[in-house]
């Protein structure tokens, strides 16, 4: 039995003891007031009392153990990896039916059959996200994830009631594994493809260091609803260039279309700039036509007053001397 089968036993036997505590309780209060005796009727209802206070303690547990009794036994107990794992990670065996794919040596007498080995067993990470490593920590070769949950409620765990295929709108995506032996600070990567292309990635150092060596993990996307396209989509997770698992699913129906507000229609306003059209306002600098104002100058020509000095023409008077 695991821990979440262990907490279900839990709950149920809880739910049940509560039960029949608040039935002996109403059974004793309802006894205790037949007694005569006053010290008896109140060790009766006494009786009674914790009966029902059990009860509440045993209701409460209940409520207490999924959400938070759970996510703390699985710090003290690790998840190691179930059986299940290994029919996933054997799936890896089932690719490398490519022996069958050594028979193109009878066939090279075409040349156009030589794309055969572009067919790889095992994913790979792309060039680009290994060049953006930055983690120096060694990772643990014996890293073992679950098979990949998904789910759009949320990447708590479990997940409740995970899926394969969604409708559009999707909205919010989560990827929810558990995991064990894994080396803290080691770089980890999530790759999500939608019909064998890219469409996001997230890759960094392993920093869930109150988690320990093992427990649970996500890795989500939430793109514009449009961008959910139909198609199959598939995550792939790697620990440092180490392939772990492989999760698929569908995504099925018409994405909703962007608002049409986004259109660059709105750009015309610029027209209004059409007003530098005023601009012949300098037309009116013809006023400086009054600049003939220093015509007036013309009054200078009044400087010929300076003739009149000829008075000095009356010394002839010393013609007297005879």
């Amino acid at each position: 039995m695991d821990i979440h089968s262990g907490m279900i036993a839990i709950i149920a036997l809880a739910v049940l003891i509560a039960m029949i505590s608040l039935w002996r309780g109403i059974v004793t209060f309802q006894s205790a007031r037949r007694m005569t005796f006053y010290r008896l009727r109140r060790q009766r209802e006494a009786g009674g009392w914790r009966l029902l206070g059990l009860a509440v303690v045993l209701i409460g547990l209940a409520f207490w153990l999924p959400f938070f009794g759970e996510p703390i036994a699985y710090q003290y107990f690790p998840p190691s990896p179930t059986p299940s794992l290994t029919p996933t990670v054997t799936i890896v065996p089932t690719i490398t039916l490519s022996p069958t794919i050594t028979l193109t040596p009878t066939i090279t007498d075409t040349p156009n059959v030589t794309d055969t080995p572009t067919i790889t067993p095992t994913p790979s990470l792309p060039l680009a996200i290994v060049a953006v490593f930055n983690s120096s920590v060694t990772p643990n070769p014996d890293t073992v994830f679950s098979p990949l949950l998904f789910t759009t409620k949320g990447g708590d765990f479990p997940v409740n009631n995970p899926q394969t295929v969604f409708q559009n709108p999707v909205g919010h995506m989560y990827a929810v594994f558990s995991y064990d032996k894994m080396a803290i600070g080691s770089q980890w990567t999530a790759i999500w493809y939608r019909d064998g292309q890219m469409v996001n990635h997230e890759t960094k150092p392993w920093d869930c260091s109150n988690c320990g060596t093992g427990g649970f993990g996500l890795t989500d996307w939430n793109p514009p609803p449009d961008r959910w396209i139909p198609g199959v989509y598939e995550v792939q997770i790697f620990v440092g260039e180490d392939w772990k698992v492989v999760g698929r699913f569908l995504v099925q129906g018409t994405p909703p279309t962007a608002a049409p507000t986004l259109t660059p229609t709105m750009t015309k306003v610029p027209t209004p700039t059409l007003t530098p059209s005023v601009t012949p306002r300098p037309s009116l600098t013809p006023t400086s036509s009054k600049t003939p104002v220093p015509s007036a100058t013309l009054t200078s020509t009044a400087t010929p007053k300076p003739s009149v000095t000829p008075s000095p023409t009356r010394t002839p008077a010393p013609t007297r001397t005879p």
